[in-house]
């Protein structure tokens, strides 16, 4: 098959490797199916997207809503936002973890703030009408619970998208534009192990208070997030896949 391109940015080693491979432990794609281009480490190359089955954007440590921004920053951000005017345009499929709903309600011309920020834990996600119908949630439960940790979010949709899932503390939490480009506030990638460990990297990143981690670790544990924000990952990337 075609390989997927995944599309990091965050700027911690140890998190960067993590993340890369939860996205394949709960995708179901073997490390030669997912290709991945750190943009905070060097300018984007030429991409062929036509080389890929589709694109997943993962989680970051930057912030669109950010008044200051380094030149890495800026540098990232614009390369991503000229990639996201041919994914869109040409209705790529598209799948963007957490950042992507920045990156993406941006581009569109919608709002990102710090009005429905949710701090590190378990929330519930319900899924719309259009959201029961759609394939990338197929097997998902009308209401579900799933990990998030964000310091910004939409708070202002963008007038081409169609609602998937909503929340209560963060009423945005999946979108699709078109017919094959999604986002996702809360996390697909991330299980009760792949949440502790990536607290413990940003321990000191500003989610939560440092002494709050063993805490926190315990409600991961004891929360209801069972695995159906997995499905996500794993429909993208069975909907999507595409032979050589």
């Amino acid at each position: 098959m075609l390989p997927y391109l995944l599309l990091a940015t965050r700027d911690h080693d140890e998190a960067a490797d993590a993340e890369y491979a939860s996205i394949l432990r709960h995708s179901g794609l073997v490390a030669k199916e997912l290709q991945r281009v750190r943009l905070e480490a060097a300018p984007l190359p030429a991409i062929d997207l036509a080389a890929y089955s589709g694109v997943i954007l993962g989680g970051s440590s930057f912030n669109v809503s950010d008044t200051v921004k380094s030149p890495l920053q800026q540098r990232v951000e614009a390369d991503l936002d000229s990639l996201l005017t041919r994914i869109v345009t040409k209705d790529i499929p598209f799948l963007g973890l957490c950042y992507g709903v920045g990156a993406l309600t941006v581009h569109l011309g919608g709002t990102v703030n710090r009005e429905f920020a949710e701090p590190v834990g378990a929330t519930r996600i319900t899924l719309t009408r259009d959201g029961l119908a759609d394939p990338v949630l197929a097997g998902a439960e009308q209401h579900f619970e799933a990990f998030v940790g964000h310091k910004e979010a939409c708070s202002q949709l963008p007038s081409t998208v169609t609602m998937l899932a909503v929340g209560l503390a963060c009423p945005v939490q999946m979108y699709r534009v078109g017919r094959n480009v999604y986002v996702t506030q809360f996390h697909p990638e991330l299980d009760v192990a792949d949440l502790a460990a990536r607290m413990r990297i940003y321990q000191h990143a500003g989610y939560f208070a440092p002494e709050e981690l063993d805490t926190l670790v315990a409600m991961a544990h004891d929360s209801g997030v069972t695995g159906q924000q997995h499905l996500v990952l794993r429909n993208f990337v069975q909907r999507y896949r595409r032979d050589v």
